[in-house]
């Protein structure tokens, strides 16, 4: 791919390619659609049940996004094809679902899967780019379906995060089975590197969340981010 949004670069090796400035804007324009859309949609909803979409409520989603930026950067591990162990960033996308419900979460986790895709813009063809950013992202907004059940904190994360190895695993077997060993196969090789960085950071995340003190303090912050 060599065009007006995208250029090849040797940062991945052969074939990858990078946005171009062009190719940034565009993925800044979508971004702020999905925004527009999810704001939209929000409203239409909000009106329907008789509840006001607030500035609390937008103050809230970008402060999740927010830190959820900032953590992703704090990373425990680097894996060495892509993907890390961070400190908890996945934990305040999942919030988003759990405040706000499902669609908030979906469209919310997809706009900052795009916000991490242009980090680091570099990607080999535009399904897995899809694949990995957007849908891997916005898969964690599946947290939402459990936003009004009990322990829905928990469910809701383990959800988010089984969503978002789906598309982990997806990738690996379309995108990157040349890298697997032959002895293990591509569908086994991305079953365990994506389980090993995701299902660890879960576990640290749940074992957080389910501390008494931080349990009682994030559900107070729902009271919080829900309060018309």
């Amino acid at each position: 791919m060599n065009n007006f949004f995208a250029a090849p670069t040797d940062e991945w090796g052969d074939h990858a390619v990078r946005l171009t400035d062009t190719g940034i804007i565009t993925v800044a324009v979508v971004i702020l659609a999905l925004i527009v859309i999810a704001l939209i949609v929000r409203r239409i909803q909000s009106k329907e049940k008789s509840v006001k979409l607030t500035t609390k409520q937008l103050v809230f989603s970008a402060a999740a996004v927010a830190l959820a930026m900032v953590t992703s950067m704090i990373k425990l591990f680097d894996m060495p094809l892509g993907g890390s162990i961070t400190l908890l960033s996945m934990l305040f996308i999942v919030l988003i679902g759990y405040w706000y419900g499902p669609y908030a979460g979906i469209m919310t986790g997809m706009a900052y899967g795009l916000l991490q895709f242009i980090l680091e813009p570099i990607f080999y063809t535009v399904p897995q780019m899809l694949v990995d950013y957007p849908l891997a992202f916005g898969a964690l907004g599946l947290a939402g379906f459990f936003y009004q059940k009990k322990h829905g904190l928990i469910i809701g994360y383990i959800a988010g995060v089984l969503g978002r190895y789906f598309f982990a695993f997806l990738s690996g077997v379309i995108f990157f089975a040349a890298y697997a060993p032959a002895e293990m196969g591509a569908v086994v090789y991305s079953l365990a590197y994506n389980g090993s960085y995701l299902a660890t950071e879960a576990v640290i995340t749940l074992i957080i969340i389910a501390i008494p003190p931080v349990s009682k303090a994030l559900k107070h912050v729902k009271q919080m981010a829900s309060e018309a």
